[in-house]
């Protein structure tokens, strides 16, 4: 297959604060010249239209595909109408989508009742990734561990596997007396990078960014954003829209473990 997808129609929004989306992609080119050409066909499911299927990448976890052709992923978390007229908590699902507006995959949060309701935000959960052709490509799992930051020996913790059973990385939250702190590990648990929030995360009317910097905290690698969503959502929902930017060279593997940590911070802080 040759050329791109033209970008759907929509306007879709950079919640990143990291700019403009580019509509275009360069073919992908790895050691020994293999070279991955971009895909033109979006094939439409269940109303949604997902990013185009790329072909296998050698030493690249099946599923990861996709990551090696974008910098860039928006997550959109889905409307529960029960959860909105009851109040008992249920499982959250999220689209995380490309710049383009294209569904890459399909997140669901795999808990039971009675954990959601009395556990709240420090409840542990499986959260179960999903490519398009309905294959689990990526887990989350996150051990029950202390709520209190103030508890330094027992903080939070996120295993990313992909695919499910293979670890890929961890992210493993830092103690701090003041600043929302985590590093991401790769899988022999080595650290790879640093993820910083906001002293005191304003959630009205601004996004939340958490920036992600290399181990000396000198350099930007990334960003997860939390965007403000309007009054009305923010106050009567739990439907949250983020960000993620990363290089587009990043390790995808690395990149997995970025989404694991953006839902980390999700159930943590929002």
């Amino acid at each position: 297959p040759s050329g791109y997808p033209q970008q759907a129609p929509g306007t879709y929004q950079d919640v990143t604060g990291a700019g403009n989306y580019g509509c275009e992609a360069q073919p992908m080119v790895f050691s020994g010249g293999f070279v991955v050409p971009p895909v033109q066909n979006q094939p439409i499911m269940g109303g949604a239209v997902w990013m185009p299927i790329p072909p296998s990448i050698p030493n690249c976890p099946p599923g990861l595909e996709y990551l090696t052709q974008i910098d860039k992923i928006l997550i959109h978390q889905q409307l529960e109408v029960l959860e909105i007229l009851t109040g008992f908590e249920e499982n959250n699902k999220f689209e995380l989508k490309n710049a383009l507006g294209q569904r890459v995959y399909f997140a669901a949060e795999d808990t039971d009742c009675l954990t959601r309701n009395c556990c709240g935000p420090c409840r542990p959960f499986t959260m179960r990734i999903v490519d398009n052709l309905g294959r689990e490509v990526i887990t989350l799992q996150r051990p029950l561990r202390c709520s209190d930051c103030c508890c330094p020996c027992c903080l939070q913790e996120l295993e990313v596997q992909a695919p499910p059973g293979t670890t890929v990385g961890y992210v493993i939250q830092n103690w701090h007396p003041c600043l929302p702190k985590f590093t991401i590990q790769d899988e022999k648990r080595m650290d790879v990078l640093k993820i910083i929030g906001p002293c005191v995360p304003c959630r009205c009317c601004e996004d939340v960014n958490f920036e992600v910097k290399s181990l000396d905290e000198t350099c930007a690698v990334g960003r997860i954003s939390k965007q403000w969503t309007g009054f009305v959502q923010e106050m009567f929902t739990d439907a949250d829209n983020f960000g993620i930017s990363f290089p587009m060279d990043l390790d995808v593997k690395i990149k997995a473990v970025m989404i694991g940590a953006c839902f980390l911070i999700v159930s943590l802080s929002f």
